[in-house]
């Protein structure tokens, strides 16, 4: 016990550490605050912990390729030693941190403690819900399976609309014009180092930022919150009724996260991990990809909503509701902390929840884009191929092959997702249609992984051939001055 203690003593003469601790761990918290309400962030933070220790085991194995990534998670699923157990923790433990972390923002809104002099608390902790969803996300691109793949490109298709920015961003995104390798090594650098690294930061703050400012008190109705008066009151509050956290208030943390911990295990042993599902593979549209259970509403939201008010809802609401939750505690700093006096606060979490409980039950019967009603099986009709070349033929067969129907329509008859293509040869040039066919855009996947150079050349030959009898195909102006040039240039030389 004595080289013990003269090895802590050394330590600590050089690190400083066991003050700031004891003072964490002697701060006085209101009585009425060490309840089982109080005590979702520290699971949230045990649950933060859970993810960096599982996700490091699972970056021992993983490999950010995408010739590999497919591969390396079916190893830890059937090859590694209870590698399929790890990933099921660090799946389960990810949707986990999601409802917690909803779940405390909802409890520090519900008891007024984002109040004075606790708005920046509440902002960061804004952000860290923002960083959560997006570990969430990017966890689910590394998959990479059919899920990911889909759930990627509807990503990409989102973050294109943005006006101006929305190519960059794309191409920032996915690190080219297609879903590829760069894709995942960039999605693999954001999911382990980027996002994290900032969650740690902002865990830091926003831990420091509760030492200093205090764990709010229990919201007594008829207690005001007044910004002249709060922080003295309070202070008398901690000295009259106050208790040190250690070990007044810190054995419910202790019990709820050690609970949450056995809770995520519970259901990492017996549902098992999330995926792979099949191989990601654009060509193959039918099926029906969904993001986990946290994007579910969106999910149905998208899929409900006509296809003109995907773009104005997208770009207008989620900022909308951001800049509301960062806005909320300089507008409503002072007054009732109490929700028994707040029924607008009340009202509004309780539409919230019943919102996205119900766009998420949606979501088990909302048809995903597009539509599924029109499958390659059915013919390409008759009067699209009469008369056409060998290979505009041959371009009808890769369209049929493709699934291409799926998606749009010919002849009245297909998807409706995306426009119908019976007159695509006068709104498209060649070098556009090119373009739209390997690079993708708006809802429609990138297929120039998919599509060796003489199916894309036939395919193409069979679009510019879709236009109404007596009209022109679209023709690009420029490249005709460039050749009308070029032979004028010739012909003088001739001379």
């Amino acid at each position: 016990m004595r080289m013990i203690a003269k090895v802590g003593e050394w330590f600590d003469h050089r690190l400083q550490l066991a003050a700031p601790i004891r003072e964490a761990a002697d701060h006085p918290v209101p009585r009425n605050t060490a309840s089982w309400f109080y005590v979702f962030g520290s699971a949230a933070l045990t649950v933060f912990i859970l993810q960096l220790v599982t996700g490091i085991l699972l970056a021992l194995i993983y490999v950010p390729s995408a010739g590999e990534a497919w591969s390396s998670l079916q190893a830890l699923n059937h090859q590694v030693a209870l590698g399929w157990f790890i990933r099921a923790m660090h799946g389960w433990g990810s949707n986990f941190m999601v409802a917690i972390v909803l779940i405390h923002m909802v409890q520090v809104f519900l008891f007024g403690a984002h109040k004075f002099p606790r708005e920046l608390t509440w902002v960061i902790g804004v952000f860290l819900l923002l960083m959560t969803l997006g570990m969430a996300f990017s966890g689910q691109v590394l998959r990479f399976d059919q899920d990911a793949y889909w759930g990627l490109g509807i990503g990409a298709s989102i973050a294109s609309r943005v006006p101006v920015a929305g190519p960059a961003i794309v191409k920032l995104m996915l690190g080219g014009p297609i879903i590829a390798g760069a894709t995942l090594s960039r999605f693999f650098a954001l999911h382990v180092f980027v996002i994290p690294g900032m969650l740690i930061a902002f865990v830091g703050l926003h831990v420091l930022m509760v030492l200093r400012l205090g764990i709010n008190e229990w919201p007594m109705p008829g207690r005001i919150v007044k910004r002249a008066t709060y922080e003295r009151d309070y202070h008398a509050l901690t000295k009259s009724e106050g208790a040190p956290f250690v070990p007044y208030a810190v054995w419910k943390d202790l019990f709820f996260a050690g609970f949450i911990i056995l809770a995520v295990a519970a259901c990492a042993f017996y549902f098992g991990p999330f995926g792979p599902t099949g191989q990601p593979d654009p060509t193959i549209i039918q099926t029906a990809p969904k993001p986990d259970y946290f994007f579910l509403w969106l999910y149905a939201l998208l899929s409900l909503l006509p296809p003109s008010m995907e773009t104005p809802f997208l770009l207008i609401v989620p900022p909308v509701a951001i800049i509301a939750l960062i806005l909320l505690p300089f507008l409503s700093g002072e007054g009732e902390k109490s929700w028994k006096r707040r029924p607008i606060a009340v009202l509004t979490v309780l539409l919230i929840a019943i919102t996205l409980g119900t766009f998420t039950r949606m979501a088990q019967f909302a048809p995903w884009s597009p539509h599924m009603n029109a499958w390659s099986g059915d013919p390409v009709p008759d009067r699209f191929v009469h008369g056409t070349t060998a290979l505009e033929r041959q371009g009808a067969l890769v369209f049929q092959v493709k699934q291409c129907r799926n998606c749009h329509s010919l002849g009245n008859t297909g998807g409706k997702r995306g426009p119908a293509l019976d007159s695509v040869a006068v709104r498209l040039t060649n070098d556009q249609l090119i373009r739209q066919v390997i690079q993708g855009g708006g809802n429609m996947p990138a297929y120039g992984n998919n599509l060796s150079p003489a199916e894309t050349t036939a395919l193409v030959a069979f679009l510019e051939s879709l236009h109404p009898e007596g009209q022109a195909p679209a023709r690009d102006a420029s490249r005709e001055v460039v050749l009308g040039d070029s032979d004028h240039k010739e012909a003088v030389a001739q001379r």
